[in-house]
């Protein structure tokens, strides 16, 4: 049970670091992020995320809005998963989770 709840947590940190590149990257390449390519990679890690908050957010979300969403799910997620992982470890004792 442990591994998954750290895989879970590794991959929504993971993703959460790509979008805050990319939302980094949006403001500082500002018209020119299109053609740079780090901000490029970002996009492509982060596809899977916004497609999934794209399916979540109601229509009157615009689009440029969208990686936000993703961000504040996965947060969410995050943390959900963070609260899992401590009463799992106080429930099996501190020295089962080293």
């Amino acid at each position: 049970m442990l591994f998954w709840l750290n895989a879970a947590q590794l991959v929504l940190y993971i993703g959460l670091l790509a979008l805050l590149g990319q939302g980094v990257l949006y403001i500082i390449a500002g018209a020119r992020r299109e053609s740079n390519f780090v901000y490029q990679l970002f996009q492509v890690l982060n596809k899977p995320w916004v497609g999934a908050a794209r399916w979540i957010a109601p229509r009157q979300v615009a689009e440029q809005h969208v990686p936000v969403v993703a961000f504040c799910v996965m947060a969410a997620l995050y943390l959900a998963v963070t609260l899992g992982k401590i009463e799992y470890c106080i429930g099996v004792g501190m020295e089962a989770c080293r």
